[in-house]
């Protein structure tokens, strides 16, 4: 659907919510009520007449073009170009990271070494890629879905494999709200995706908390990174012993 057609989609809803006809619409643009239904029938139309009907509905432009972007689909994955242009740029990537954990723009200048210009600019980035919409005075709406995940074999996760993995583990995992878990077991491949599963509310659980816990202060919070994962795997060493 084209942008245009959201809008007058969003018109026809705005109109049925206010309890109002064709015919009441017509006679508060001055139109035939025939020329406001075929208007309204093609999905299509200038901007400026939406424009009037938004006035003739006594509602904003600006707001009603927000309720269109709210309405639209959140992604759950980004395309390999997406995720190319991410990485490219390590500023850009610590700023996708940070907003996917809903930071402001202070928060993010006010924990890292990037000026607010540096930072603006990401932010403009990441709504020209597609993952924020940037709003008035550096706020922004996550284009992501709850479930959204890297792509396994994509630019970011290769990034995250190559130069992430061995620092992250190299931790002793002992410290407050620390653990390491490494289970192994055969079990039925119909039950196995049962865990991803469960591993995905766990996840949904976290996000959940975090954004519960914005309202802290500071000093109350502490900066955890859960990483998760589960796959039909044997240690390569052990492999090599195999009958």
């Amino acid at each position: 659907m084209s942008t245009t057609a959201d809008l007058v989609a969003a018109l026809k809803k705005e109109l049925k919510a206010a309890g109002l006809t064709y015919a009441d619409l017509a006679g508060r643009l001055g139109l035939a009520e025939s020329s406001v239904k075929r208007m309204l029938a093609r999905g299509d139309m200038p901007l400026s007449r939406v424009d009037a009907i938004c006035r003739a509905l006594r509602i904003d432009f600006a707001d009603l073009a927000r309720r269109v972007a709210d309405a639209q689909p959140l992604l759950t994955e980004l395309t390999q170009e997406q995720e190319r242009a991410v990485v490219a740029d390590r500023k850009l990537l610590l700023v996708a990271i940070c907003v996917l954990s809903q930071w402001t723009l202070e928060q993010i200048t006010g924990a890292y070494r990037i000026s607010e210009t540096d930072c603006i600019r990401a932010l403009a980035q990441l709504d020209r890629i597609g993952i924020i919409e940037l709003r008035p005075l550096n706020r922004y709406r996550l284009k992501l879905a709850k479930t959204f995940r890297w792509r396994p074999h994509g630019p970011v996760m290769a990034f995250f494999r190559e130069h992430v993995v061995l620092d992250y583990f190299a931790g002793g995992f002992d410290g407050p709200g620390e653990g390491l878990l490494l289970v192994h077991g055969a079990v039925s491949r119909a039950i196995a995706p049962s865990f991803i599963e469960r591993l995905q509310r766990v996840a949904q659980d976290f996000a959940q908390q975090h954004q519960a816990d914005q309202k802290l202060p500071e000093k109350d919070r502490e900066g955890y990174t859960l990483v998760l994962g589960v796959r039909s795997w044997e240690f390569e060493a052990f492999t090599r012993l195999r009958r």
